[in-house]
């Protein structure tokens, strides 16, 4: 495992929509979704946007590490009926990553169920006993020398998902603090992006897809 330094990046936070009911951002690598322990942790994305939007309400994350869209609620009735259409699979995510190595196919699905591993938290592991669902999706988009860009379509979305699921494929995302190891550790970020977003309009119930393109 390698040690990352806790920077969050200054700037203003990117958005990509804003309306009555929900705000779509770009979250930068570094930044945490929501306040995580200690004062040194309380530096986050929802409280830089509630700077602006001071009635703006979580609806889902990503990982401190991991870039892309992520939306958020600006109401309660647009945070329950968001939160309704992930807890039914509703919305599509798509991710961008580069991962160690090149899979021996061209696409393919892993279906691992995922636990929190309690003594190594906040690392998760594959259970097949007690551990919840997860499914990933996935598709080689290029092969570069030692390592290849990937599509990650997530089914499910439990915590660190497509990166253990990775890992099981033995192929780590690069740069992952957690799970990566030796050469394929040593980056400066975490390569995993959430590239477009798709879901319906909690108000109105029409189809919206955003993107953030792809920094690396």
């Amino acid at each position: 495992m390698t040690d990352f330094i806790y920077v969050p990046p200054a700037g203003p936070i990117p958005l990509l929509h804003v309306d009555d009911d929900i705000l779509v951002a770009e979250k930068p690598a570094g930044l945490l979704s929501v306040p995580g322990r200690g004062e040194d942790r309380s530096d986050c994305l929802i409280a830089r946007l509630r700077q602006s939007f001071p009635d703006i309400l979580l609806v889902h994350r990503l990982d401190l590490d991991t870039s892309g869209v992520i939306v958020f609620a600006l109401n309660a009735q647009a945070q329950a009926h968001l939160g309704r259409q992930f807890e039914a699979r509703r919305v599509s995510k798509r991710y961008a990553a580069l991962v160690d190595g090149h899979p021996a196919e061209t696409k393919g699905r892993v279906d691992l169920p995922l636990i929190v591993d309690w003594p190594n938290r906040p690392r998760q592991k594959v259970c097949h006993q007690t551990g919840r669902p997860a499914v990933t999706d996935w598709r080689v988009i290029k092969r570069h020398e030692g390592y290849s860009r990937l599509q990650l379509k997530p089914v499910t979305g439990r915590s660190h998902q497509l990166r253990v699921h990775m890992v099981s494929l033995g192929h780590p995302i690069l740069g992952d603090p957690l799970y990566a190891s030796g050469a394929a550790a040593q980056h400066p970020r975490l390569m995993l992006h959430a590239e477009t977003l798709r879901l319906a309009h909690p108000a109105t119930g029409a189809l919206m897809s955003f993107r953030a393109p792809v920094p690396f």
